[in-house]
């Protein structure tokens, strides 16, 4: 029996819209917001109120691109957690309204979850179980993925996420929002041994990027003469403006090249106290060159291999929602109605 899943994505600032037929992906619809661009990151009521103006047309599109109508859809899928929560309303109210019309099944699905699933949207999919190292601007975690409905985290960021410490990093840089693919870029052009920034001592396999975010604002502050602070390290505002300048590639390089580091000798641990050799990278910052090249670079140097979602299935989007939705429309783990969006909740 063919099923076809319409799938909603509102965590943050994407208005997202995807079809899927049975595990394959129809349509992949995403309506970005410029609006934050001004505020140097995302103001949450500005994004809900996008969120309400885009989600009809975002549906619409992707409808009419898959070629199908609400009638022949079998489920209405949904982002549940995490994320903003006047976002998550849009998406969540939208979709039990829709359910309820069309009196079709409700899936509510964890949006980091969707990440790691998002690697089993294409023909190349990794075997069961695998591990999928998750970054993005709100999460760092290293999940074990034992089936498409049986996920468990065995290491997660105690501070901030990696995705945070970029933007963080570019904004101290001065360069404009969203920074995070700035540094990428520039990284491109510098030497990534210039500059030496610190790995935190951190055992098992958590991550922790606060220090790491201490030290390049003290480099900066300093002019690169000192990772700590000290008073008279300090330079003038002009001595930091022009350092930055007359370094930025090879800063960016740097930055970069330290959180690529700590995020790939985490995974090398947990690979090898597993013996899992099938490795997935997800979530936002998988779309970063930097990364990319080194997490497959590891998996050949260790003969591991490895999977990484095409470039439109790494950001927010919900294609991922939808394949989520699929595998749990196979085991029947429908929502009611009084099923609530939750800004922080656990899977």
């Amino acid at each position: 029996m063919s099923v076809t899943i319409l799938a909603i994505e509102s965590s943050c600032d994407e208005t997202s819209a995807a079809i899927c037929t049975d595990g394959k992906i129809l349509s992949n619809y995403i309506a970005n917001q410029s609006v934050h661009e001004k505020y140097g990151g995302v103001v949450p009521e500005l994004a809900s109120r996008a969120h309400m103006q885009n989600i009809v047309p975002v549906v619409k599109a992707a409808i009419d691109t898959a070629g199908c109508s609400l009638d022949q859809v079998d489920a209405i899928a949904f982002t549940q957690s995490p994320g903003l929560i006047g976002s998550l309303l849009v998406g969540s109210q939208f979709a039990k309204s829709l359910s309820l019309a069309l009196n079709k099944p409700l899936i509510a699905v964890h949006h980091m979850q969707a990440h790691v699933i998002a690697n089993l949207i294409e023909e190349k999919k990794p075997s069961f179980p695998f591990i999928c190292l998750t970054v993005s601007g709100g999460h760092t975690q290293i999940v074990v993925c034992e089936s498409p409905t049986q996920l468990r985290v065995i290491g997660e960021t105690i501070d901030d996420a990696a995705g945070e410490a970029f933007d963080k990093s570019a904004k101290l840089l001065g360069l404009p929002y969203p920074g995070g693919p700035l540094i990428d870029k520039h990284a491109k052009e510098g030497n990534p041994d210039r500059f030496q920034f610190p790995e935190p001592k951190i055992p098992g396999l958590n991550f922790s990027f606060s220090g790491l975010k201490t030290s390049i604002l003290y480099f900066l502050q300093n002019a690169g003469t000192s990772l700590v602070y000290k008073e008279e390290f300090k330079a003038s505002e002009q001595e930091r403006y022009d350092f930055i300048q007359n370094n930025l590639n090879d800063i960016c390089a740097s930055i970069q090249q330290r959180i690529i580091t700590i995020l790939l000798n985490k995974v090398k641990k947990a690979a090898e106290e597993t013996g899992i050799t099938d490795l997935c990278l997800a979530g936002g910052v998988s779309a970063n060159s930097g990364l990319r090249k080194a997490f497959e670079e590891m998996g050949r140097k260790k003969g591991w291999n490895t999977f990484i979602p095409a470039f439109q299935y790494c950001t927010d989007n919900a294609a991922m929602i939808a394949i989520t939705a699929y595998y749990k429309y196979q085991e029947r783990q429908f929502a009611d109605l009084s099923t609530e969006a939750s800004a922080r909740a656990e899977w």
